[in-house]
Parts: C-alpha cells; sequence; structure tokens
C-alpha cells in the first residue's frame, strides 16, 4: 500500500458482562481493529477519488483478519459489525468514505454468508478524536437486537495528514436486549433487510 502507510494498528477487545441487570451466561464480545494511515490527498482538494479504494483492500482484509483472530477465530459465531473513519483536519470527509467498499467488502468476504448493509460512520476530526461506529447484524438490517455503537479512537491520531480507518465486529445480541422486533433466529428472507 504505498499510497497509505501505516503508523500504527491498534485492536480494542470487550467483554461485555452486564448493563446493570443479571450476569449472562455468557458475555457479549465486541472488538474493533483501527489503523492509523497516512492521508496521500491531505491538504488539497482532488476530483478523482475512487481509484484509491482499490489499494486500501489489503488493508481492510489486514483489519477484518485480525478482528476474526481477536475474536477467537471461529466466523461462525460473529453475528455483527460496522464501519468507520476520522478523517484528520487536513483532509475532507469524502476521504473517509474511500473505506466504504474496502472495509465493507473486507468483512464481507471473511464472514461469507453476510447480507446486511454494514452501517458506517465518518467525521473529519482531531488528534484524539473518537468515532461512534454504528453497529448491526450481519444477515438482517432490522434485527434490533443488535442495534448498537462502539466508541473508538486512538489518543495520538489522526494527524492532520492521516486517516483513522476502523473494522468492528461483534458476538451475539446486546446484553439484555429486550426490544421485541425481528429476532436473528428468525431471519427468513436473506436479501440484507429480514
Amino acid at each position: 500500500m504505498p499510497d497509505f502507510p501505516i503508523r500504527k494498528i491498534a485492536l480494542l477487545n470487550e467483554e461485555i458482562f452486564h448493563e446493570g441487570g443479571p450476569a449472562a451466561k455468557e458475555p457479549r464480545r465486541r472488538a474493533c481493529a483501527m489503523a492509523l494511515v497516512k492521508n496521500p490527498f491531505a491538504g488539497r482538494y482532488v476530483t478523482e477519488l475512487q481509484a484509491a479504494m482499490e489499494d486500501l483492500k489489503p488493508l481492510g482484509l489486514e483489519l477484518a483478519d485480525r478482528l476474526i483472530a481477536a475474536l477467537g477465530g471461529d466466523i461462525a459465531v460473529i453475528d455483527g459489525y460496522g464501519k468507520g473513519a476520522i478523517v484528520g483536519t487536513a483532509g475532507e470527509i469524502e476521504h473517509g468514505a474511500l473505506w466504504h467498499v474496502p472495509g465493507g467488502y473486507a468483512m464481507r468476504e471473511r464472514l461469507g454468508e453476510a447480507k446486511a448493509i454494514v452501517p458506517s460512520a465518518k467525521k473529519v476530526g482531531s488528534f484524539g478524536a473518537r468515532l461512534d461506529v454504528p453497529l448491526g447484524h450481519i444477515s438482517a438490517a432490522y434485527v434490533r437486537s443488535h442495534f448498537d455503537a462502539m466508541e473508538v479512537g486512538i489518543s495520538d491520531g489522526p494527524r492532520p495528514d492521516e486517516i483513522l480507518f476502523c473494522l468492528a465486529m461483534t458476538c451475539g445480541p446486546r446484553i439484555h436486549a429486550r426490544m421485541g422486533g425481528l429476532a436473528a433466529q428468525d431471519i427468513k428472507a436473506w436479501d440484507g433487510l429480514r
């Protein structure tokens, strides 16, 4: 990846045992893999950006592989995902949108049967900025028990000429989920919605 040299990769791995109610038999697991990369478009306006998505595909696969390993290596138990980007202040929001294909399709490729849209968030932020990465079920967007967000960031980035790209995956619904709606075991259409 000559166009997006990596300065740092970080992993955040959580186990959630309860949210004030009874402890679950198994904790919900969430993980996020983040990479701080140099932004080759920082400080200038570039009309054509789409070709750069190809350069980011190896990074998407690398972060997806790290997440799967962090969650135990068994893709059958991973049932939620999301992605995001924080663009340093010398960049623009569209530089974060470069992550849509490389980040989303990397997780779909590695997880196999993922059908639902990959929830996404992006923003321009200064040093130490945080991002709430939206999370949803991998097979159907309407599974309410998996609607969530994971706050992520790296303390020493993004620098003005960097982008923080991140992918997140989860195992299981929110602890104490009880808001009804489509249950994961009732997904039927496999169209990514229901």
